[in-house]
């Protein structure tokens, strides 16, 4: 069997949501959450967290710098 030629595909979005992974349910019903997080690490919570704020928030890797600051000051003159 010959592979697929992939070369030309976009890369994948490792962040992209799984819209098929998901179900919506009611406050009430009982769900499979605090057993899920407490499996995890806690540094894989916090890159959850983090991947949320983000999505949340916006990231753009450009921008996410100092701001530059400039002041000019004059010096008094003897």
């Amino acid at each position: 069997m010959k592979a697929k030629d992939t070369s030309n595909l976009p890369e994948r979005n490792p962040y992209k949501m799984d819209k098929t992974a998901f179900s919506v349910t009611t406050l009430f019903e009982k769900s499979g959450d605090k057993e899920y997080w407490r499996s995890k690490t806690p540094q894989e919570r916090l890159e959850a967290l983090e991947l949320m704020r983000q999505i949340n928030y916006g990231y753009d890797p450009t921008t996410a710098r100092l701001q530059r600051v400039l002041e000019i000051v004059e010096l008094p003159s003897d």
